[in-house]
């Protein structure tokens, strides 16, 4: 399955907390899209937040966050795993 990283370029009020909490929510839904968030990184101070996640198509990826919270990310991009 391909994996990709979306990127979310400013969250208003980013906090720990709440990416976790949106995170959470991701994880409630994915599967009814086919998709697996694994992992995210996020700034504070900027409001960027970035998620790893295999999914059959952007499309889907874009799908889970919609349904979860309605933070679509602004940029989605294939990525291979290096070592």
């Amino acid at each position: 399955m391909p994996l990709y990283m979306d990127v979310h370029k400013h969250v208003p009020g980013l906090t720990a907390e709440a990416v976790k909490g949106a995170h959470a929510r991701d994880l409630e839904v994915q599967k009814k899209h086919g998709v697996e968030y694994l992992k995210y990184w996020f700034d504070e101070g900027s409001g960027k937040v970035f998620c790893l996640v295999k999914a059959p198509t952007k499309d889907a990826a874009t799908a889970v966050h919609r349904e979860a919270h309605g933070l679509v990310a602004d940029e989605i991009i294939e990525v291979k795993e290096g070592m």
